[in-house]
């Protein structure tokens, strides 16, 4: 039971967004440009859109920062089934739209990814159906119910097909279910034949394992699924410390497609330098200390979940897209959040700070994150 008494919210948390916010429009202006203007014929194609949406997240976080994340306890159920009925809708001719052999998008009057959407609607959910379970002190059966509901999302998703998103949905599951009281045991016991299944799997589509090979040696593939991490690594390391300056970046004149999408953080280290992939990393470590300290000290459990889940969701998108990006994983087409072009992703990403507020202004009370 919460009590009444209520506190600032995180001015860091906030602080910290909007740096990532404001960094993110000036660098998708800067990498967009030239393609925007080879395409488009305006340089300001990308970016007019990018700033509408940006307002419009920050928006709706401040709205959702005055609402108590109470009514997500409540309306879960909805919130879930209108996310996945939405989900489901890019498996229907007509409806869903096809980029690059993938249908991740639908057409309702207008465009978006609702998988976007799904992600928040995952995370309150299973902070939710745990909670539950917890309550009908009938943990066993909560734990099968979540593994369940993580799994059947993330192949949902992976059939799009998505492989970085499903691989998202796994970890955040896997975070929400072991902070909700899992054993670690019944975890490892889960994880391995899941690892396993998702390696057979990355192989049922010629294009994932086109990207594994060329991750292993992409100079051996360097017109084909080789490219993107050549001329990326290219501009990571004509970067420098310091960086070539603010717009004036090679790479982003068409030899890095799309450079204002899943690639931009490889022109923000050409042109602002290791200086500057450091200033992104330590804002998204912060992201992440303040996330884990909301979750910390929030009163009850749902807050907790729902706050540890939306920081892992930001953290992992992040370091996913990163490790990405430096040749560490396969390329998985995975965006970076607040910098890549795309509007219902900057929005999310903004409602899910909002969340964060709301929680952060709730009276304090230490647990330990494994309840």
């Amino acid at each position: 039971m919460k009590s009444n008494g209520k506190k600032k919210a995180d001015f860091l948390i906030l602080l910290f967004a909007l740096a990532l916010t404001a960094l993110g429009l000036l660098m998708i202006f800067s990498a967009s440009a030239p393609y925007a203007k080879s395409r488009f014929g305006d340089i300001y194609y990308f970016i007019k859109d990018q700033m509408v949406a940006a307002l419009i997240g920050i928006t709706v976080m401040m709205i959702v920062s005055l609402l108590n994340y109470d009514l997500f306890r409540k309306f879960a159920w909805f919130i879930f089934a209108g996310g996945l009925v939405l989900l489901l809708l890019t498996y229907v001719p007509g409806i869903s739209v096809e980029h690059n052999d993938a249908r991740r998008w639908i057409n309702i009057g207008f465009e978006f990814q609702p998988s976007e959407l799904y992600k928040l609607a995952f995370i309150i959910f299973m902070a939710r159906i745990i909670i539950y379970f917890k309550e009908k002190q009938k943990p066993l059966i909560g734990y099968i119910t979540a593994i369940v509901i993580t799994l059947g999302s993330a192949f949902i998703i992976y059939k799009q097909p998505h492989l970085s998103a499903a691989v998202i949905i796994t970890l955040i599951g896997f975070v929400i279910i072991y902070a909700g009281g899992a054993k670690l045991k019944y975890l490892i016991i889960t994880v391995v034949p899941v690892t396993a299944l998702a390696a057979v799997g990355a192989f049922t589509y010629d294009y994932m394992k086109d990207r594994i090979m060329a991750w292993i040696d992409p100079f051996a593939y360097p017109s084909v699924e080789g490219y993107q991490v050549i001329q990326s690594l290219y501009a990571i390391a004509s970067g420098g410390l310091f960086g070539v300056g603010l717009g004036k970046s090679t790479q982003k004149f068409l030899y890095i497609p799309e450079p204002q999408n899943d690639f931009i953080f490889s022109i923000i280290a050409e042109e602002l330098g290791y200086i500057g992939v450091f200033l992104v990393i330590t804002l998204f470590c912060m992201l992440l200390w303040r996330g884990i300290r909301i979750a910390i000290f929030c009163e009850d459990l749902f807050g907790t979940l729902l706050a540890l889940g939306i920081t892992a969701l930001i953290f992992v998108q992040a370091a996913l897209n990163i490790a990405v990006v430096t040749g560490l994983v396969p390329n998985t087409g995975i965006a970076l959040p607040f910098f890549s072009a795309g509007g219902t992703s900057i929005v999310m990403f903004l409602t899910e700070i909002g969340i964060l507020l709301n929680i952060s202004k709730q009276p304090e009370k230490k647990r330990e994150l494994k309840a």
